[in-house]
């Protein structure tokens, strides 16, 4: 169910999208009102997100240390392993976001006949994740011609060195390519990998069906079925949906409303999801907090200062007598009235 049920969630996307945009009358509702509600509840959805784990207490230090921490002046430590200032935690987070370096230094264990554990490099998943979200990101700042105008020169260059190899007309981008050979291969691991495919739920293949089917649609709407596409009406819709003064001139082809749909429900499910992790990373204490723990002391924001502290001496003599009725092992032996007591 795991694998089949997220893909015949996406096939239902498609067939109600493709359903709806053929009833006259409904493109209005699958061009302009289906993305403005999916956008408003992406942003509110984001922002609700952040803003909830930026309000949570970190009650510990706890960042991911690797490296020799800071210890004494002689001692060379590693400042992006175990960082004691903000300009090192900024310099490993910079590291971790734009070349996902805990992923570079992902290591695979196996055990093979003896027993014998071994870990091996595993780079190839590094190589997957970097094809995927980077060609996702051009795609995504390509995209932004639709919704601009006139287009900015960085744009234009973006689009330009996306497509400088001019293979086919119209123009094969790149990205096209390497979007689905890191789609194909991250999903590839969730099905041929035993330890993956042990751990992966149907969360973790839907997002991927998802982004496939919408890439596939693009391809086919630029490619295979530009005849019944207006480009000129959906720059004209991109730029009205931007400036809140959205127009359908014409009759775009279903192949668009399919498209649109797709990206919509990426926006309604992103905020709820493991997608989330594109925002959770930098609140993440693991990675941005200082390893100075030697230096300064932190403070957990959940002590009451009310509730005075309670040592452990003071906790053993106040269930002394429970914890060796459940032979849990205690400092002091009962005394003779606690013994008596107990007995009785």
């Amino acid at each position: 169910m795991k694998y089949t049920f997220p893909l015949a969630a996406v096939v239902a996307l498609v067939l109600f999208s493709w359903v709806g945009a053929s009833i006259p009358g409904m493109q209005y509702i699958f061009g302009i009102v289906v993305p403005y509600l999916a956008m408003g509840l992406f942003l509110g959805g984001f922002c609700y997100r952040v803003i909830g784990w930026a309000r949570s207490p970190v009650p510990f230090k706890i960042p991911t240390t690797c490296g020799q921490g800071f210890s004494l002046p002689w001692i060379k430590y590693d400042k992006l392993e175990a960082p004691l200032t903000t300009s090192q935690v900024i310099a490993r987070m910079f590291l971790e976001v734009v070349l996902f370096r805990s992923l570079w230094r992902n290591t695979k264990a196996t055990v093979y006949k003896g027993p014998k554990l071994t870990y091996e490099s595993s780079k190839w998943l590094w190589l997957f994740a970097m094809l995927f979200h980077y060609s996702f990101l051009v795609i995504i700042l390509r995209h932004m011609r639709l919704f601009l105008n006139p287009v900015p020169a960085v744009i234009s260059n973006i689009e330009f060195f996306d497509g400088i190899l001019q293979i086919g007309a119209p123009t094969m981008y790149l990205t096209e390519v390497t979007i689905l050979l890191g789609l194909f291969l991250l999903l590839g691991r969730r099905f041929f990998n035993r330890h993956v495919r042990y751990i992966s739920l149907a969360n973790d293949f839907f997002p991927l069906y998802l982004i496939i089917a919408i890439v596939l649609t693009g391809i086919l709407m630029r490619f295979f079925l530009r005849s019944g596409v207006d480009i000129i009406a959906i720059k004209r819709l991109a730029v009205g949906l931007v400036t809140f003064h959205p127009t359908i001139i014409a009759d775009i082809g279903s192949i668009f409303y399919i498209h649109v749909f797709l990206v919509s429900a990426l926006l309604v499910y992103f905020p709820f999801s493991k997608l989330m992790h594109m925002g959770g990373v930098f609140l993440s204490p693991t990675r941005n907090m200082a390893n100075d723990t030697r230096m300064r002391r932190h403070i957990n924001p959940w002590n009451d200062p009310n509730i005075k502290p309670h040592s452990y001496a003071a906790y053993e003599d106040e269930f002394r007598k429970d914890m060796v009725e459940q032979g849990i092992p205690v400092e002091k032996p009962l005394t003779a009235e606690e013994s008596a007591a107990a007995e009785e």
